[in-house]
């Protein structure tokens, strides 16, 4: 049986950052804030490794992804099924699991691109001859107490922010499991492209520095610009196309009739 592709949702963009920035921050917001401000103070102040800093940012996106998978889950129990649209202009409806089959393949497949670019820029992998098969294996290795530290601050601010804006809230009743697949995407693309950036500077020694230019550009696409706000519209704009074309194909059905 052929699974139905995907359509990626095009995002459509506000004509000024006032109309995508956060009016107010949330509690949430704030947790990871903290969050992403505490390995700034490790490495400029209590003298953390740099390295270590950046692999626990990378290990930061299998976080965000397992509580992902968490908010699909919780969502999924409720509606049970969703709204899975194809190229083809039709949808039809899938069981959550279907969704967090997807998001897991192809969200893997980010991680993995990262992790590999990452580890190569920087001469971690080589150095401690990491490949694709011995990652998990491997990695625990690499972390002393203060990244362990960090491990743990970033699960409970993800936990807060699951909590406060999320369950609390009531959005698990009324999001769809599409809205919440594509949730980290858009935080994701930019955490890979500062965190190879890293790895660069890393090469060069300069991991100290980039670790608090790094840190600001985190809280600023992560907390300070809203994407769940650019997420929605995107949905709503291909939802509005879509009944849109679905009432063409109708018009033209009843003319031949």
């Amino acid at each position: 049986m052929r699974l139905p592709k995907l359509v990626i949702l095009p995002f459509v963009m506000a004509t000024t950052w006032k109309d995508i920035t956060k009016k107010r921050l949330t509690q949430g917001d704030w947790s990871l804030i903290i969050a992403n401000l505490i390995p700034v103070i490790g490495v400029w102040i209590l003298n953390w490794s740099a390295k270590e800093v950046f692999l626990v940012y990378c290990l930061e996106t299998i976080i965000i992804g397992c509580f992902t998978l968490l908010k699909m889950l919780i969502t999924g129990i409720i509606v049970k099924k969703d709204e899975w649209q194809t190229t083809g202009g039709s949808s039809a409806k899938q069981p959550f699991w279907f969704f967090m089959l997807f998001f897991l393949v192809h969200y893997g497949l980010f991680v993995a691109v990262q992790m590999g670019i990452f580890f190569a820029v920087s001469g971690i992998g080589d150095e401690h001859g990491i490949t694709f098969f011995n990652f998990f294996s491997k990695w625990p290795s690499l972390l002393t107490n203060d990244a362990y530290i960090m491990l743990g601050v970033f699960i409970i601010s993800y936990g807060i922010r699951l909590t406060t804006d999320f369950i609390l809230t009531g959005d698990y009743k009324t999001s769809s499991l599409g809205y919440i697949m594509f949730q980290p995407y858009g935080r994701i693309f930019i955490q890979q492209v500062t965190v190879i950036l890293g790895s660069m500077f890393l090469s060069f020694g300069a991991g100290k520095i980039f670790i608090l230019v790094f840190a600001l550009i985190k809280i600023f696409f992560e907390v300070i610009v809203d994407f769940d706000l650019i997420i929605r519209r995107s949905a709503k704009e291909e939802l509005k196309s879509w009944r849109e074309s679905n009432e063409v194909i109708e018009t033209h059905i009843h003319k031949i009739n």
